[in-house]
């Protein structure tokens, strides 16, 4: 199971709804505009291959209108019955979005396995060409802005959205490659390529299931971000040790918990003093984390057996 993506650097809240709501926009848009050419095209070629792409972004417009959904449920703040927010609703997004994509590469396997067993000669072929590339010129755009906003607000619903688009990138490559050489020799090969889209759509969809899972079921951070987290609290001169170190994402928030080892003469007051500057560190390299430290007497750190684990080890 590969790591969750390391945490992003956020921005204040407005604005990290803001390009989430763009990102949604722009993709349902971009999506619609590809369905109704491709839709076209198909009509005139009768290609199955562009019957593949076609079905691909009639699934990519639907899991958008419900990023749309889940990332304006997402954004909605904390309230009474929801107090860590609402930032799972893009992990459930995701997760839908896979079985979407199951099911459509299901049925592309079944079209393309008759259309190699009963070839049929594809027309139109320079207007498929066309069509395809406009959709690469259009894909490659939208890509651009995903990747910025995903930098900006490690969206686990905008991330899935993208590895749609990356894998339309080859879908709409190969449907190029097997409409030339449908025209030039084997009608088969029409078949043969849709055939290898749908494998790779339905294996694309391993991604979206393995994070989606793990941010509902609340993954510690990669190794690397817990090192980096231990680091900083022990650069502290007054931190003697820490334990029970605990992370999860929840949509666009990381949350960090963890018991910080002081001095047993301390004060409460010094204490806290020391807690609040160990906690604007973390905030320092894991903006926009809710951040929850309990403070232990180092005497008492030391009686206790629990360890600071690491589940992804």
């Amino acid at each position: 199971m590969t790591d969750p993506a390391p945490t992003a650097n956020q921005l204040p809240q407005h604005e990290t709804a803001r390009l989430l709501r763009l990102a949604t926009y722009a993709s349902t848009s971009v999506a619609l505009l590809l369905i109704a050419a491709k839709l076209m095209a198909w009509g005139a070629s009768g290609s199955v291959s562009l019957l593949a792409t076609l079905i691909d972004s009639m699934l990519d417009a639907l899991a958008s209108m419900i990023n749309l959904i889940a990332v304006r449920h997402a954004l909605t703040p904390a309230d009474k019955e929801h107090r860590f927010g609402h930032g799972k609703a893009e992990a459930l997004a995701g997760l839908s979005q896979s079985l979407f994509i199951a099911g459509s590469a299901g049925f592309l396997l079944f079209e393309a396995a008759d259309r190699i067993l009963n070839p049929v000669t594809v027309k139109s072929v320079e207007l498929g060409i066309v069509v395809m590339v406009v959709s690469i010129i259009a894909t490659v755009l939208l890509l651009a802005f995903q990747q910025h906003v995903i930098r900006k607000t490690n969206s686990t619903a905008i991330r899935a959205d993208a590895l749609h688009y990356r894998t339309d990138l080859m879908v709409n490559g190969s449907v190029i490659i097997a409409l030339l050489l449908a025209s030039i020799g084997w009608p088969g090969f029409d078949g043969v390529f849709a055939a290898v889209i749908g494998i790779y759509i339905l294996y694309s969809a391993r991604e979206i299931i393995i994070t989606s899972y793990d941010h509902l079921m609340d993954r510690e951070l990669p190794d690397c971000d817990r090192e980096k987290i231990k680091q900083l609290v022990l650069e502290h001169p007054s931190a003697r040790g820490l334990h029970d170190l605990r992370s999860r994402h929840s949509g666009t928030m990381t949350f960090i918990q963890l018991h910080l080892e002081l001095d047993d003469h301390l004060s409460l007051m010094a204490a806290h003093k020391i807690s609040d500057e160990v906690e604007q560190r973390i905030l320092s390299a894991f903006p926009g984390s809710e951040i929850i430290i309990h403070i232990d007497p180092l005497s008492v750190a030391a009686q206790e057996t629990v360890p600071d684990f690491n589940p992804q080890s």
